[in-house]
């Protein structure tokens, strides 16, 4: 097929090795991607930018090109995410280290990124925690309640602009919910176990909704990320902003701010100006990096 007859679209959602793309005039288009992608290595992802032929009567069409991403993630498997959304909430838990993890892979892909506390009208006094703790992060930190329809303003007016937001984050944090009350829309919802305080996963594969100018996925939820393997120990520290002004301020250089003697992120902390456990958090990342980077050969 000529190249006249080609469209443009994004990747909305995928099913049983079909695609579904929408061009700019919102129409859905199903595809299948050519045998030449598999040969290259390359899976359509949600959230890609496509040209692609399409179908005619009850015919699907192809995907012929997947155009260049601005950023990619394996877990959950989608692409071109230009905002990164972390949603917590009082119960379950919030997993922090997750939350570092989280951060830490969206900078490294030079995403934006923010914290929404959901479900905070069980607990006003998490999300002043959260500020606190990330205070200095570059990470804004949203309170928010589903249930109450408390914050959903501030939300909106974070997402609206933004080329492709992602709301991420345990399951169970309430992240279906939430976009049922942003956007309007009836996703399935899931209760929290009470058995083992998590919630149920009704979100099992990504997909894009697109609502009232905001482009946003709807990914499944997860406890467990690990670190890229190839990542060099010495960059973590650079995906912490407020670490940037202790640079060269450090009695060693290069400093690794693990407990170095006269480390000024240490003595940051002993004077209340970064949080302990944000520092901590750090340290246990840093020693996970490193691990896997002296296995990389293994």
């Amino acid at each position: 097929m000529s190249e006249e007859m080609m469209k443009q679209g994004v990747l909305v959602r995928g099913f049983g090795g079909f695609y579904v793309a929408v061009d700019d005039a919102g129409t859905e288009h199903i595809l299948r991607c050519k045998k030449k992608f598999r040969r290259m290595h390359i899976s359509p992802l949600v959230g890609d930018n496509l040209l692609f032929t399409p179908g005619e009567g009850e015919e699907h069409g192809w995907v012929e090109e997947i155009l260049p991403r601005r950023s990619e993630c394996l877990r959950p498997p989608v692409a071109n995410v230009s905002l990164l959304v972390v949603v917590i909430c009082p119960s379950p838990e919030p997993d922090l280290l997750l939350v570092d993890r989280l951060l830490v892979r969206a900078r490294l892909q030079g995403m934006k990124t923010a914290i929404v506390v959901n479900k905070c009208d069980l607990d006003e006094t998490l999300v002043e925690d959260i500020r606190r703790q990330y205070a200095g992060a570059d990470c804004p930190v949203l309170a928010a309640s589903a249930k109450q329809k408390n914050g959903l303003d501030d939300l909106r007016a974070l997402m609206t602009g933004e080329s492709c937001c992602c709301l991420t984050g345990q399951s169970g944090v309430g992240k279906s919910t939430l976009l049922n009350a942003l956007l309007g829309l009836e996703l399935e919802t899931g209760e929290i176990s009470e058995k083992i305080q998590r919630g149920k996963n009704t979100t099992r594969h990504a997909q894009m909704l697109i609502h009232d100018g905001i482009r946003v996925l709807d990914t499944a939820g997860f406890s467990l990320l690990e670190l890229d393997a190839k990542m060099e120990p010495d960059k973590l520290r650079e995906c912490y902003p407020e670490f940037a002004e202790h640079e060269g301020c450090c009695r060693f250089t290069p400093c690794m701010h693990d407990r170095e003697p006269g480390c000024s992120v240490t003595a940051a902390v002993d004077a209340g100006e970064i949080d302990a456990g944000r520092v901590e958090r750090y340290r246990l990342l840093l020693a996970d990096v490193r691990e896997t980077w002296k296995q990389r050969y293994n």
